[in-house]
């Protein structure tokens, strides 16, 4: 998996001055569009589109401050169709823009190139079972929330509290089903799973029922989750397990996350700073 992956690196560095389709990437890396998104921004810590745009600006960088080719030609050369683009796509990334940086040579900021390679981790090993589900429903409570990748979402949790006691009560009494109880699921999310990005956050159960007409309803067809279990440390513990999923379990196991939402059942200790934690991704095995 990992030669494949540096396999797709290569090809963005040797395609930064033409168009670079997703749908390439993933064919070299022999898997979906979806899953090698989700992948890369977990391996990188940035989203695919963000560090092939630093890439280009890094490159075009050296080549404004190398000062034998116009500014438009280098503009266009990497796709902007304008030097006025080009120079606030250039002051984003550098902090200036590019004929004040040829004009006094300013220090510039570098992308460096990426490639993966394997370490030696894991000794304390991963719970994780595999689950085929019947199509069911999440029903529950939905807000339009922004993506946080450490720490507590403040817009969640307002969100949670917002919900009154009769209102969970009545969830939980719906819940028949793995995972049981209240759980929270993120769907809808943008493909670059950037920080700040909106997603569809659901305070919901999982049922095989029909959603009560004050609720929110999300269907989710028939197919196959993989399940892993983590405790300690909230909210610490669970984010570090949605990172070691697709940073240790997905390169080292014969399956790929496909579309549908992420479900996490968390259930803290009496002082709220320790959690025994759940988290069902969807997934296919690789080659279908």
């Amino acid at each position: 998996m990992l030669e494949r992956l540096n396999g797709a690196m290569e090809y963005i560095e040797q395609h930064l001055d033409r168009q670079i389709e997703t749908a390439e990437l993933a064919r070299i890396a022999v898997t979906s569009e979806y899953h090698f998104r989700r992948l890369f921004s977990a391996l990188a810590g940035i989203p695919l589109s963000e560090y092939i745009r630093r890439r280009r600006l890094t490159v075009a960088g050296a080549q404004v401050l190398a000062g034998e080719e116009t500014l438009l030609d280098i503009a266009t050369r990497y796709g902007y169709g304008s030097g006025e683009a080009f120079a606030r796509a250039f002051r984003a990334v550098h902090g200036v823009g590019p004929g004040e940086a040829r004009r006094s040579g300013a220090a510039l900021y570098s992308q460096p190139r990426m490639s993966f390679r394997l370490i030696v981790e894991g000794s304390s090993g991963m719970r994780y079972r595999i689950v085929e589900k019947e199509r069911f429903h999440l029903v529950g409570r939905k807000a339009r929330v922004p993506l946080v990748h450490e720490g507590m979402n403040p817009a969640i949790v307002a969100f949670v509290r917002s919900i009154d006691q009769e209102t969970l009560r009545r969830l939980e009494s719906l819940s028949d089903q793995e995972p049981r109880g209240i759980v929270n699921a993120s769907d809808n999310l943008a493909d670059s799973r950037a920080e700040g990005t909106e997603l569809d956050y659901y305070h919901a159960v999982v049922t095989g029922a029909d959603a009560p007409e004050d609720m929110e309803s999300l269907t989710v067809p028939a197919g196959t989750w993989a399940v892993f279990e983590s405790s300690g440390p909230f909210p610490q513990a669970l984010q570090y397990l949605w990172r070691d999923v697709f940073t240790q379990w997905f390169p080292s196991n014969p399956y790929r996350s496909r579309p549908g939402p992420e479900i996490s059942r968390t259930r803290l200790s009496p002082d709220g700073k320790e959690a025994e934690a759940e988290i069902w991704i969807p997934v296919e095995p690789i080659g279908k």
